[in-house]
C-alpha cells in the first residue's frame, strides 16, 4: 500500500479510512501522539518513541489499550504492509468515543488508536535552513505530545510565508524550541541545548544528539540559552525525527552559524551514522 491508515484493527488505504463523528479528537483534540521514519522496513528508535507516548498518555490520564509490546508489534506489522521501505511513520492515541462533554467519558470506552503510514525519507542532513523567531505563546505542558497544535500550525505558516524552513519559539529573552522541532548551539565546543522542563518537548532526536556528543567527547550543557546567545552561536541546529541535526544559515534574515564548520559535520556523521547502523 502506499499511504496506509489504521483505526482500532482496521485498515487500509488512508483517504479510504474513515473515523467516528464522536471521537474525541473530533471536538477537543483530546489524544497523543508520536512520529519517527523507518528505513529498509525497520522503525528508527522505536523504543524510546513508545515510551514518549506512553508518558504523554500518562500527564493527561488517557489509558491505551495496548501495552508497549503490542503497539509496537501493530506499528511493525503496519510498516510491513507498505510499498516501500522508507516511510513516515505517524500514530496518535485519543481518549475514547463518546457525546461530545468536555469531562471524560465515563460509559467505559477505550482510548483509540490510529495509525498513518506514508512513503517519506529522512531530510538530507547536510543542508543548511532559514529560521524566524516568534513569541513563544503556546500552553504550559509542551513537554506533552498533544494533539493541540493551531499554535505550531501558525508558527509553521508564519516561516513558509517568510521564505524559511522553521520557527524558533522564545519566552521573553529564553529560546525554548521550534514549531516542530528542538533548537540547540554550538559555542566554544559544547553543545547548548534547553533543559527537559515544561516548556520544551523532550525530543527523541534531541537525545540522539546528546548520545553523539558523547561519544565524540564534545561537553553537553543542558541549560537555557538566550536569543543573543543564538545569534552569536558558532552554530545553530535544529533535530527532529525527520531532520536528525538541520544547521542554519540565517535567522530573521541575519547570517548566523558557520564558524565551526568541522565540529557540525561530526555530530551530523555520527547521528546519521547510528540511523543508517539501526535501520540497515
Amino acid at each position: 500500500m502506499k499511504y496506509l491508515g489504521y483505526y482500532n484493527g482496521k485498515y487500509g488505504e488512508a483517504d479510504e479510512m474513515t473515523i467516528p463523528m464522536n471521537d474525541r479528537v473530533c471536538y477537543f483534540g483530546d489524544g497523543v501522539y508520536d512520529a519517527t521514519y523507518s528505513r529498509n522496513y525497520k522503525i528508527f528508535a522505536l523504543d524510546e518513541h513508545v515510551d514518549r507516548i506512553f508518558n504523554s498518555a500518562a500527564l493527561l490520564k488517557i489509558e491505551i489499550a495496548q501495552t508497549k509490546d503490542e503497539m509496537k508489534a501493530i506499528l511493525n506489522e503496519m510498516v510491513s504492509k507498505m510499498d516501500t521501505g522508507s516511510n513516515f511513520v505517524y500514530w496518535q492515541v485519543t481518549r475514547g468515543t463518546g457525546r461530545r462533554n468536555h469531562v471524560f467519558p465515563t460509559d467505559g470506552s477505550k482510548a483509540n488508536l490510529w495509525i498513518y503510514i506514508s512513503p517519506k525519507d529522512i531530510v538530507d542532513t547536510y543542508k543548511k535552513i532559514k529560521l524566524i523567531t516568534l513569541e513563544d505563546t503556546r500552553f504550559l505542558h509542551c513537554n506533552i505530545k498533544t494533539l493541540n497544535l493551531i499554535p505550531s500550525v501558525m508558527a509553521s505558516q508564519k516561516a513558509l510565508e517568510a521564505g524559511c524552513d522553521e520557527t524558533v519559539l522564545h519566552r521573553g529573552d529564553r529560546v525554548t524550541e521550534c514549531a516542530h522541532s528542538n533548537v540547540h548551539i554550538l559555542k566554544d565546543g559544547m553543545f547548548v541545548t534547553a533543559p527537559t522542563d515544561h516548556l520544551i518537548l523532550p525530543g527523541i532526536a534531541r537525545a540522539h544528539l546528546i548520545k553523539a556528543c558523547k561519544k565524540l567527547g564534545i561537553a553537553v550543557d543542558e541549560t537555557p540559552f538566550t536569543l543573543e546567545e543564538m545569534m552569536n552561536a558558532d552554530e545553530v541546529i535544529v533535530s527532529s525525527s525527520g531532520s536528525l541535526c538541520l544547521a542554519a544559515e540565517e535567522i530573521d534574515g541575519k547570517k548566523v552559524g558557520g564558524k565551526a564548520p568541522e565540529l557540525l559535520r561530526s555530530i551530523q556523521d555520527e547521528v546519521l551514522r547510528e540511523f543508517n547502523e539501526e535501520t540497515k
